[in-house]
């Protein structure tokens, strides 16, 4: 495992998950709820923004490795999936979207590493509908996470919408790939 910079801000984003997770389990004395889900929310933005900046550095630096390329979605997908279990068990996102978001994650991540064995990795690679998703449920999550109002406008309610934006932009993306990885699941099975 090559010890760099961006492989140093993909382990801190690992870590930052128990404290992440943490936050909603400290007493009520030590953080308030409001207090709570704005330490939350800050943390998920900083990993959110490290995951961005590891990628950006890797290549800027030239220091671009095969255990980064795998530990970093692994990260992202950690994360995510953290911080919906959170927002289910805080009444703040509904369970279906959770499993909706988490199931895809999985089942692409296992498709992608099938595709990489058989040698046919890059008709598995990242789409733009991919970004748009992950975008909207990046942005989602520290609205949910936040909850209160900002400016008059209801946290919670923007971000349940985005959310479910995610949620049927998980579906599309996960049809798209499957779409394009179906010819050679079919050849492979003939």
């Amino acid at each position: 495992m090559p010890l760099n910079i961006p492989n140093l801000l993909t382990w801190a984003r690992i870590v930052l998950i128990p404290l992440f997770v943490g936050v909603f389990y400290a007493p009520q004395d030590w953080l308030s709820l409001s207090q709570q889900n704005l330490a939350a929310t800050v943390i998920f933005v900083v990993a959110a923004v490290t995951d961005w900046f590891d990628g950006w550095l890797a290549r800027k630096l030239d220091q671009t490795s095969a255990f980064g390329a795998f530990l970093d979605p692994v990260a992202d997908k950690l994360m995510v999936a953290a911080a919906l279990i959170v927002l289910v068990q805080l009444e703040r996102a509904d369970a279906i979207i959770a499993i909706i978001i988490i199931g895809r994650e999985i089942a692409i991540s296992a498709l992608r590493e099938w595709m990489a064995k058989i040698g046919a990795a890059r008709s598995i690679a990242v789409s733009f509908l991919g970004k748009i998703k992950t975008t909207a449920q990046m942005v989602a999550i520290p609205l949910l996470l936040y909850q209160d109002g900002l400016f008059g406008i209801s946290m919670l309610w923007l971000g349940s919408w985005l959310i479910s934006v995610a949620a049927v932009l998980t579906l599309w993306s996960m049809a798209y790939y499957l779409k394009k990885v179906w010819p050679v699941i079919s050849e492979r099975n003939a």
